[in-house]
């Protein structure tokens, strides 16, 4: 396996955390306006942040005591396993499989060698047969291995459903764990095992975000990377406004018009507005330990927009 430097990669993070890509969607490449804006349909002021000291957290709009947020949110994904592609296409607009294409692309696995990459709450194998298909392709690397984890059995038999249409089945390349992110078996993570944490679309689901971020750290070897493919707050108020009417009227309908499933794609909208703009999430990421660049959007910063920030891509390195 490739040994990655540590102050190589701070270097990369710090200077151009997100290096421009030969991606052909140009739309990613767009920058809009920073402005103050609310949203049209804010949460509740004073629903606590997850993980907070009440011993009370979110499930969406809605506040609940910590200990039951983690079986609410195995129903809503036990609930959309089966259409998993078709709930990320609603949320998204379709546009989630560029945004993955994007971020594969961005953290280039294979370019440095073989990595030993963990992928969480990824049951459905999505990010990691993108990963495993880029290295391969682009480096002919056929040692890279992805561990895919998540706390909800359903969708991970998706994802073992997937990847035995693959070549990539029942090799040592991919296998599944079922775990919560917040608490990682050491036994089956020890410390320092992993080149690369990747976590797409997930972590806003999750009860105590520094817990995970924690974990992550732990389970990254030194010189390891964090990345995190996450929605975000939206600052253009044209695009603030149309999506929040896509996501509070047209979502919900599609969630009861073609999975007959209102409630998890109202929790899912939710649970968007609930998680912390992009600086916010930016500083628990380095609260946990990790190296980033500067708290601003861009070039040099810590985080990279997609859309006007629709959606983000947050990275850190484990020094």
């Amino acid at each position: 396996m490739a040994s990655i430097r540590a102050s190589t990669l701070r270097r990369t993070i710090i200077q151009r955390p997100f290096i421009k890509t030969t991606s052909s969607f140009p739309l990613f490449n767009v920058r809009f306006a920073s402005t103050n804006v609310s949203a049209t349909d804010e949460p509740p002021k004073d629903i606590p942040r997850p993980g907070g000291p009440s011993g009370q957290t979110h499930f969406g709009f809605k506040t609940v005591d910590e200990n039951e947020k983690e079986d609410l949110v195995k129903e809503v994904f036990s609930s959309v396993a089966p259409k998993y592609d078709l709930m990320n296409d609603a949320m998204s607009m379709g546009v989630h499989r560029l945004w993955k294409d994007d971020f594969v692309a961005i953290l280039n696995p294979g370019r440095r060698g073989p990595l030993k990459i963990l992928d969480m709450a990824g049951g459905t194998g999505d990010i990691a047969l993108r990963m495993l298909d880029h290295a391969r392709e682009k480096y002919a690397d056929r040692t890279t291995s992805v561990v895919v984890s998540d706390i909800n059995p359903s969708m991970l038999k998706e994802g073992r459903r997937r990847v035995r249409k693959t070549m990539y089945h029942d090799t040592p390349q991919i296998s599944f764990q079922v775990a919560n992110a917040e608490k990682l078996d050491s036994e089956i993570f020890p410390d320092d095992t992993f080149d690369l944490y990747t976590i797409a679309f997930g972590i806003r689901n999750c009860t105590n975000i520094p817990n995970v971020l924690k974990e992550a750290h732990r389970v990254l070897k030194p010189g390891g990377t964090f990345a995190c493919l996450e929605f975000g707050k939206v600052d253009n108020p044209v695009l603030s406004q149309l999506y929040d009417v896509y996501s509070f009227s047209v979502i919900p309908m599609l969630g009861s018009i073609l999975a007959s499933d209102r409630e998890s794609y109202q929790y899912l909208v939710e649970s968007i507005r609930r998680f912390p703009p992009q600086h916010e999430f930016a500083q628990m990421i380095r609260d946990a330990g990790f190296t980033t660049g500067e708290n601003r959007e861009g070039n040099g910063g810590s985080w990279r927009d997609l859309w006007g920030g629709i959606a983000s891509m947050h990275m850190g390195v484990k020094l």
